[in-house]
């Protein structure tokens, strides 16, 4: 998980090398992930924790499922794979909302953010996730303009422009 091949992009996200992960995140390489948001029938999200394992962020929490598109992978592909490692399920659709331009506090990276639907049960990935939970919207506007400091801050950063595309 921590070495696997990623593709290093340009400044318009057209892949020009690939590399390891750790090169990647050292030398702070452009790449890509992506981060899906899971809402059930009542309008809540899924927030999943972050493992104490991980090497980033361990212990916060996170959007309901991320990861990674690998070498040669894209958006699309990655997206439901993510779902099926991290959550164990598949979602009927995905709809892709939006796209964040890569920044430091995004860890230089182009994130593809999905929406979906679906209710659970989940199958959590023990080395990814420690524990998830189903969170109120209102509740996560409030956390989020508090900048409370146990959301990871890609997390707050796709929150707040989900919502201002939401409105």
């Amino acid at each position: 998980m921590h070495n696997e091949l990623l593709d290093v992009v340009d400044s318009d996200d057209a892949v020009i090398a690939q590399q390891p992960r750790s090169v990647i995140h050292a030398k702070k390489l452009r790449h890509r992930a992506v981060h899906i948001l899971v809402f059930n029938d009542a309008g809540q999200l899924f927030l999943q924790k972050r493992s104490m394992k991980k090497d980033l962020n361990k212990g916060l929490w996170d959007t309901s499922a991320a990861g990674h598109v690998d070498a040669g992978e894209s958006y699309a592909c990655c997206a439901p794979r993510e779902l099926r490692e991290e959550l164990g399920v598949i979602a009927e659709s995905l709809e892709g909302l939006f796209k964040l331009e890569p920044s430091t506090d995004l860890g230089m990276e182009f994130i593809q953010v999905y929406r979906c639907r679906h209710n659970g049960p989940f199958s959590l990935a023990a080395d990814e996730i420690d524990e998830g939970c189903w969170m109120e919207p209102d509740i996560l506007d409030t956390r989020v303009a508090e900048n409370d400091p146990t959301l990871t801050l890609t997390f707050k950063i796709i929150w707040q422009r989900f919502r201002n595309i939401a409105n």
